[in-house]
């Protein structure tokens, strides 16, 4: 191990999960690094959205068998059934064991105060947070999602909700959230969003309303909302994880087939972005052939589709689809979609070892991201449970399905008129579970957005987040790095790619960190 010179000062602003996995990269390289950790929230380790304080209804969408950081050391501290998708708030709590460790050997300087402004001196960095703080060599930003301004759409809602003393909530914290909707027994209820966050909310309106499952069946409590109304642009749940690790192992690529996609990636990392996306997809069209059982030439289609318009292959009504991807969860034939997510989902980290480190046009980056994220629909999918609960949610009539897809949306003092294609549903209350996107621009976190302004951070392109080096130093729009000052996680989307995974806190991205800090202090 090495030292930090002269006790370099180092801050890291944000310390749920990422800001750990950065702390604890650089403590494995250096024996005494001067460490100040700001985060007004506590437990450290976690962060808000793996809150040990968290609803248990409020689930990981992996089981704790591909939890694998440190090998199987959250499996081996939680115990139990390695096929369980435990509560995130257990995720939570073992990452806060990890910072009581860490905390325990470093005795960092931990600071509660909000980072209000950051400024480059000629002295070094210098950060406002309960008075000057500095200089310090080396500052690393790993917030999460980070506070910014509403969409347009939702800044409306804000002000009706205002207006109108209406609930509109944010899906988590859940427990809020669970506790609000005790006052929405018999009204229809609004979720905008269907993706992993809905499936969460569907839980805390339902079964934290004191519901229950009775094997495919929901009895209610009637303390839960008469009708939940989610809508989204294109109407469809996302398909579920398979079923356990049997189903799963059929998905698992072949050596010859990964060693192609990295080929590939490589290659396409350097073209301009149609190509790139062609080149990519070039290498699964034989493995999702080999997969779903087809000829190469329906993967081609599908894929040509994709690039074209995404989700657009999918014909089927959204229950209709859901019920098949229950089915090929639980191990029955996968189509052409639900065989490329699961493999897609196998290979992220070969994704993020290619894309992450190197250098592309923007327009690239932004294309290959746009990929990911539509795929996400199938390699993020929830737990097989949770699906099969929303299925029985639509059978029972809680969960109504009439204004699923993309409805028009009127504003009245009652509430939100949701016009589908068959119904006309008034909601008395709206929940928000879309989560914004990473992007720089929109941000309104003082210490980001005095960053951005002072043109210290600034956009890989529109819409995504801040341009950094493959260690996460900030790049200035001439491409030069600014010494001492990092982004890793959410707010370098586009110079980083499947940032929303756990296992990229404590990844590459960090020692690549670490091993910069070290670089530019020897």
């Amino acid at each position: 191990m090495s030292e930090t010179k002269g006790g370099s000062r180092i801050a890291i602003i944000g310390m749920g999960p990422r800001g750990l996995g950065a702390a604890e990269a650089l403590a494995k390289r250096a024996d005494a690094p001067r460490l100040e950790l700001f985060d007004p929230v506590r437990p450290c380790g976690a962060g808000p959205n793996f809150s040990p304080d968290e609803s248990p209804l409020c689930l990981l969408n992996l089981p704790v068998r591909e939890v694998r950081i440190d090998g199987g050391a959250f499996g081996a501290w939680l115990g139990g059934d390695p096929e369980d998708f435990p509560p995130r708030a257990a995720l939570g709590r073992f990452f806060a064991d990890r910072f009581d460790d860490l905390e325990a050997r470093l005795r960092p300087v931990m600071h509660r105060e909000k980072v209000a402004r950051i400024e480059r001196r000629d002295d070094g960095w210098w950060l406002e947070a309960g008075g000057a703080q500095g200089p310090f060599d080396e500052v690393l930003l790993t917030q999460g999602q980070a506070e910014s301004a509403p969409d347009p759409q939702l800044a409306d809602w804000q002000d009706h909700a205002e207006r109108h003393g209406l609930p509109l909530r944010p899906a988590y914290p859940g427990t809020a959230l669970e506790e609000a909707a005790h006052d929405w027994a018999g009204k229809v209820v609004g979720v905008r969003g269907l993706g992993l966050s809905t499936l969460d909310v569907l839980r805390l309106l339902t079964l934290g309303q004191g519901g229950r499952f009775e094997g495919d069946a929901y009895i209610r409590s009637g303390r839960e909302p008469e009708r939940i109304v989610p809508f989204s642009l294109d109407g469809q749940a996302p398909a579920p994880k398979p079923a356990n690790a049997e189903v799963d192992a059929g998905f698992e690529p072949l050596e010859p087939e990964t060693e192609a996609f990295e080929a590939g990636l490589a290659e396409a990392v350097s073209m301009a972005a149609e190509a790139a996306l062609e080149r990519v997809c070039a290498t699964l069209e034989a493995p999702v052939a080999r997969l779903a059982g087809v000829e190469e030439r329906a993967v081609r289609d599908w894929l040509a589709q994709e690039r074209e318009a995404p989700g657009s292959q999918e014909t089927r009504g959204a229950v209709e689809a859901l019920e098949a991807h229950v089915e090929m969860a639980r191990g029955g034939a996968p189509d052409v979609g639900y065989a490329l997510g699961q493999l897609w989902r196998k290979w992220q980290n070969a994704l993020r070892q290619g894309f992450n480190p190197a250098r592309m046009a923007p327009e690239t980056a932004a294309a290959l991201l746009k990929f990911d994220d539509a795929l996400k629909r199938y390699s993020y999918g929830p737990p097989l449970r949770s699906a099969e609960e929303l299925l029985a949610l639509i059978a029972a009539g809680v969960v109504d399905q009439r204004a699923v897809e993309d409805p028009d949306i009127r504003l009245v003092p009652e509430g939100w008129v949701l016009d589908g294609d068959t119904a006309e549903l008034t909601a008395a209350a709206m929940v928000d579970a879309v989560l914004p996107s990473p992007a720089l621009a929109p941000v309104t976190d003082p210490a980001l957005a005095g960053l951005r302004d002072a043109g210290w951070l600034h956009e890989v392109a529109e819409g995504l987040g801040a341009a950094v080096a493959a260690d996460g130093s900030a790049l200035a729009r001439d491409g030069r790095p600014a010494e001492g000052l990092a982004v890793l996680g959410r707010m370098a989307s586009g110079s980083v790619i499947a940032v929303d995974s756990v296992h990229d806190c404590f990844g590459a991205a960090a020692d690549r960190w670490a091993e910069g800090v070290l670089a530019r202090q020897s």
